[in-house]
Parts: C-alpha cells; sequence; structure tokens
C-alpha cells in the first residue's frame, strides 16, 4: 500500500511539471503573441530574441598633409629684457607703476627728487634769455656799423655756453626720471617712495614679450636640412589645447663637440602675452612635408606584427590588413590596403570579427559629414604638425 501511495505522488507530480512547461509555452499565444516565443529565447515582440547588428562609428579614408619634423625643448626667452636701475643717488619721490602694469616706450615709472636740478634749470633758462637777448641787441647794432665785430662774436659765445649749459642741466634733471625703454611687461616692484636709490639697484624689470625668442638645441645630423624660415609648432604644459606656431630665424654657427648639437632660434608671436620668458616648451620643427592617405588611429588594431582595419562593404565589416607608416598624435599614415573613400570602422571595433553584419550609429549622409569634419580636424592638426 506504502509503494502504491508513492507511485500517485509520482505521477502526479510528473502530470503537474509536463503541464507547467507546456502552459508557458502556451500563454504568449494566448495574449496575442507568437506561440513558442519564450522557447525560441526572446521575449514576445521585445526583438531581443534575434541576434542583431553591432553598432559602429565609421569614417572615410581621405588624403591629408603630412610632415615630417624633428622634436626638441626649448627655454623661451624676452624679445628685449631689461633690468631698470637708477644712474645716480638720490630718494625715490614718487612710483608711477604698480607691479606687472604693460607700459608704452617713454613712459615715466620712477622720479627721483629733483629739487636742486629744478633750481639750476631756472637758472641755466634764465642766462640763455639774458645771453639771447644780448646777441640780439649787438647783432641789430653790428648791422648798423655801431658794434665791432669782436663784441658780435663775445656775444654769440656766450649764447652758446648758456644753451649748453641749460642742456646740462636737462640731462641732470632726465637721469631723475627712469622710463620705460620700450614697450613691455613690468616685474616686481622693487623700491617704494623715500627709499634712497644708488646706482645699479634694481627698480623692476621689463620684459618685451609681444614676440617670444625659442632657442633649442637639434642633433648635428639636422644641420644640413635646417632652414631658415621654417616653421615651428610649440606647446606648453601651462596650455595642453594650445599650439604656438613660429618660425626659424637663426641657426646656431657652432656645434657643441661635446653634445654634438647646434643651436635654432624660433621667433613665436605672442600678442596676447600668453607665453612668459623661462618657460619650457616642446617644440616641432617642420622639415618637410607630403601627401599621403591619412585615418584615426582608433580604426588601427594589431594582430601579431600585422596591422589591420575593419572596412565596411555595403554593411558587413571586413578585416582589412594595410601597412602603416608614421603615427603622430591620434592619425595615421596608410601606404597600402585602403584606397580614397573607404569607409572604416574608428569605434565598435572589439565587437567586429571579419564578414559581420553592422550598423551605424549614424545615417550615410551624416556619417559622411562627421568624416569631412573630422578630416578638417585632421588636416589643420597635420598643417601644425601632423596632428589627427
Amino acid at each position: 500500500m506504502k509503494n502504491l501511495v508513492l507511485i500517485v505522488i509520482a505521477f502526479a507530480l510528473g502530470a503537474g511539471a509536463v503541464w507547467y512547461l507546456t502552459g508557458r509555452d502556451q500563454t504568449p499565444a494566448a495574449a496575442g503573441g507568437a506561440p513558442g516565443a519564450a522557447a525560441r529565447g526572446g521575449f514576445a515582440g521585445g526583438g531581443f530574441g534575434q541576434a542583431q547588428a553591432p553598432l559602429v562609428v565609421a569614417e572615410r579614408v581621405r588624403y591629408g598633409e603630412l610632415y615630417d619634423s624633428v622634436e626638441a625643448l626649448g627655454t623661451a626667452q624676452a624679445n628685449e629684457s631689461v633690468t631698470l636701475s637708477a644712474k645716480v643717488t638720490d630718494t625715490v619721490r614718487r612710483v608711477n607703476f604698480e607691479d606687472g602694469d604693460y607700459v608704452e616706450a617713454g613712459t615715466v615709472l620712477i622720479e627721483l627728487t629733483n629739487q636742486e636740478e629744478e633750481a639750476l634749470l631756472a637758472e641755466a633758462r634764465a642766462n640763455l634769455d639774458d645771453a639771447e637777448r644780448q646777441l640780439m641787441r649787438v647783432e641789430d647794432m653790428a648791422a648798423r656799423g655801431l658794434a665791432p665785430a669782436q663784441e658780435l662774436d663775445v656775444a654769440r659765445s656766450r649764447t652758446a655756453a648758456s644753451q649748453a649749459r641749460l642742456n646740462t642741466v636737462v640731462a641732470r634733471l632726465r637721469d631723475r626720471l627712469i622710463m620705460a625703454p620700450f614697450d613691455g611687461l613690468l616685474g616686481f616692484r622693487q623700491v617704494s617712495p623715500g627709499t634712497l636709490i644708488t646706482p645699479n639697484a634694481t627698480i623692476t624689470s621689463i620684459d618685451d614679450i609681444a614676440t617670444i625668442k625659442l632657442d633649442f638645441t637639434v642633433p648635428e645630423t639636422f644641420l644640413g636640412s635646417m632652414k631658415p624660415e621654417a616653421k615651428v609648432v610649440a606647446r606648453s604644459a601651462s596650455y595642453p589645447d594650445r599650439e604656438f606656431v613660429g618660425t626659424v630665424r637663426t641657426v646656431g654657427s657652432r656645434v657643441d663637440p661635446v653634445t654634438r648639437a647646434f643651436t635654432v632660434r624660433a621667433h613665436i608671436d605672442n600678442e596676447d602675452r600668453a607665453l612668459r620668458p623661462g618657460m619650457l616648451l616642446t617644440v616641432d620643427v617642420v622639415m618637410a612635408q607630403r601627401t599621403s592617405l591619412v585615418i584615426s588611429e582608433n580604426a588601427v588594431f594589431q594582430v601579431q606584427n600585422r596591422a589591420y582595419v575593419y572596412r565596411l562593404d555595403g554593411m558587413t565589416a571586413r578585416q582589412t590588413q594595410i601597412e602603416v607608416g608614421d603615427r603622430r598624435f591620434g592619425a595615421v599614415e596608410v601606404l597600402s590596403g585602403l584606397a580614397e573613400g573607404d569607409l572604416i570602422v574608428t569605434e565598435g571595433i572589439v565587437k567586429l570579427r571579419d564578414g559581420m553584419a553592422v550598423r551605424l550609429a549614424a545615417g550615410e549622409a551624416e556619417v559622411s559629414e562627421r568624416s569631412d569634419k573630422r578630416s578638417d580636424t585632421v588636416d589643420r592638426a597635420t598643417a601644425a604638425d601632423a596632428r589627427g
């Protein structure tokens, strides 16, 4: 009897399991879905049951300008740089500038006490006026024959001496005015009103940084190809997203026998005064220019020692071997394997296999527009230093 009960229970459990499984398969059909949708591994109408093609981003292969360059490290220097000091020993009467001011040539920065010189100036002007009046009277009398020539010569000599004395006093007054010798940016002020300064004591510094002189060293193997007017692209850690373009002005006349390098000086326009003297800059000197096929570095992947890209044949990705040339800051030169206008995958490569169908993240027109914009960016970057 006990065995019979166990058999009945087992049979009931088996029938329940069969009913449960077949009922799940039929439920979507009763709700209006396709019969057996769950059995095929998806949700009714959800689309997850069918294998979707991976979504990728693509761009077209096109020609761009590439440049061979020499890399170096350089130090920025001001076009003109002066430490201002006084010529005489005296007390500062007035300070007419603040730290970091930008001033024009001739601006009076410091005035020293000059009461004695002003008195001497008044005396010299009075003497000159008197000498000129005496000269005019003697000249009038000599013209009428009433004064000898010797008296006329004495009057002229006295007038010239008075003029020289006045010029001397004016020069002494100018020595008590510290003026900007050229347009430039002032440094920190080292004096205050009432300070007794002596010759060669530092008052401040002034730098003309509208143009930056960039000095850097290059190995002697490039001496023959380094020419004036060569294009220079400099970058600073202070401005990671900016490039400073200039030209080579001077190639050093000597090669260092120890380092086997020579010095090159380039000039860089710096109208916004972003660069300052003493800054360390990385330098790329453009040596040669050529036109070649250029693609994004993101599109290239390596298999052992060979380079490949996924080229789109319709909506099918084809693994294509290519030969690459120079790589520069996100841009890769293609020597063979692709043609201008080919559409290659730049994003979504890890999901692809050779011959796999794909979906584009944008329509064909939008892909072309994006590719053109990206290519323009590559052109502008490579025109600076083969950057993509």
